[in-house]
């Protein structure tokens, strides 16, 4: 096997030894090509189809950016054994990913329910899976356990110590796998939302004497404009309305599909089947789930004689008769455990079920400065330094509710009269 050259959209050209191109080869990295990185935001932004195999490409490459800068500007800081450890930690960060990604991480789908994190290392660490077989190969096995010491944020593996700059490279507020996902699903998104200089940040970059990641100075202004895309790459994309509401129509069907699978209503594929209805699922079983096998099924289910799976596969595959939110704002949940009772009389009066009131949960965490946060090599965070990142730390929390467009108006005014008596005959916009 040669070295070779991947051609990426956001990075050109990505360099890939030959022994890393053996991980990249094998049956659980290639199925990443087939689990799409932003789950429905394809919905809303037509072109946001990429998917983790190219994300994790990316993440792979920043990583080994940063590693060669910090062994240029502080030479011995890093080995070169384990700036190779960190690159392939990134390269697989999200190799134990669910279909359509984070979306599908819950137990309302999975039986047998695990993070992304615990299926990756699961996957890593068996002998039957090929990534199992191939990191062995690469690494061996002290350093195979060494990667694993490093995922797990250790600070030491047999005996040998673990600065924890190498641990903030893969996963910290500011690192190469959010450096990649931002610049990346911009990109597919087509958002316009000014962006970041990925380099500049990079270059700001240096190892403190306490072992962890800190900016230059001069820095803060790259560091400004990386958290302000975060930010709005999150009000306009990812929180998006419509993609809230895609969201759990897809969710809505596979819990349905789980509940008459087990009643005997609804025969499954095996992988399907495996997925929403084995509670033993073994990760030889998961890794054969792919976004594939619930877009297939979808096309199914939208003639299903069950009105409640039919419904939610029919918006999906046809994307019309979407439901539509209510238009009030900085709705809380508190609020929306009183209004829902009250839309009920409304819905039902124009035929419609509770099963027509979808709701929806927006968090809002904004820049939270802690252990982990970023740092300027005064030793203070960057929210001290900055009045602009100081305005992105405020967190919010909004419910969505969504009704069928015919009883909208309707359930708008008894909203108001709910929330605000005084609003109740304020005209919608």
């Amino acid at each position: 096997m040669r070295d070779r050259v991947v051609r990426d959209e956001i990075h050109r050209d990505i360099l890939v030894p030959a022994h890393i191109a053996k991980l990249i080869d094998t049956r659980e990295f290639q199925r990443l090509r087939n689990i799409q990185q932003l789950a429905t935001c394809h919905y809303v932004f037509p072109a946001a189809t990429h998917n983790r195999f190219s994300h994790s490409l990316g993440a792979y490459h920043l990583a080994r950016v940063l590693c060669e800068h910090l062994s240029e500007v502080q030479p011995g800081i890093i080995s070169d054994d384990d700036a190779e450890l960190v690159s392939i930690a990134a390269l697989l960060h999200d190799i134990g990913h669910p279909p359509f990604s984070h979306l599908l991480e819950t137990d309302k789908v999975f039986a047998n329910f695990h993070s992304h994190e615990d299926w990756g290392k699961m996957m890593l660490e068996s002998k039957e899976t090929e990534i199992g077989i191939a990191i062995r190969e690469v690494l061996g096995d002290e350093r195979t356990s060494r990667l694993f010491a490093l995922y797990s944020g250790a600070d030491e593996h047999d005996g040998k110590a673990i600065s924890p700059f190498l641990k903030e490279i893969v996963s910290s507020q500011l690192d190469v796998d959010r450096m990649d996902y931002m610049i990346r699903d911009q990109a597919n998104s087509g958002a316009q939302i000014g962006g970041f200089d990925s380099a500049r940040v990079i270059r700001a970059l240096r190892v403190g004497e306490n072992g962890h990641l800190y900016a230059k100075q001069w820095g803060l202004p790259a560091i400004e404009a990386y958290l302000v895309t975060r930010y709005h790459l999150y009000n306009q994309v990812y929180f998006h309305k419509v993609n809230q509401l895609t969201q759990e129509y897809l969710v809505g069907a596979l819990s349905r599909a789980r509940e008459l699978a087990n009643e005997g209503k609804l025969t499954l594929s095996e992988p399907l089947q495996n997925m929403l209805c084995n509670d033993e699922l073994t990760v030889t079983q998961y890794v054969r789930l792919t976004d594939a096998d619930i877009n297939s099924a979808m096309m199914d289910w939208a003639d299903s004689t069950d009105d409640i799976l039919s419904g939610f596969a029919r918006r999906l595959v046809s994307r019309r008769d979407y439901h539509k939110s209510i238009r009030i704002g900085e709705l809380t949940a508190e609020m929306s455990s009183v209004v829902i009772p009250k839309l009920l009389p409304v819905l039902e009066n124009a035929g419609y079920t509770d099963a027509d009131i979808i709701t929806a949960s927006i968090k809002k965490k904004g820049y939270m400065p802690y252990s982990q946060g970023i740092l300027l090599e005064d030793g203070r965070d960057v929210v001290e330094h900055s009045p602009l990142i100081r305005s992105l730390t405020l967190s919010s929390e909004q419910a969505l509710i969504f009704i069928p467009e015919e009883v909208r108006d309707e359930c708008e005014r008894v909203a108001r009269e709910v929330i605000k008596p005084s609003q109740s005959r304020l005209p919608t916009l």
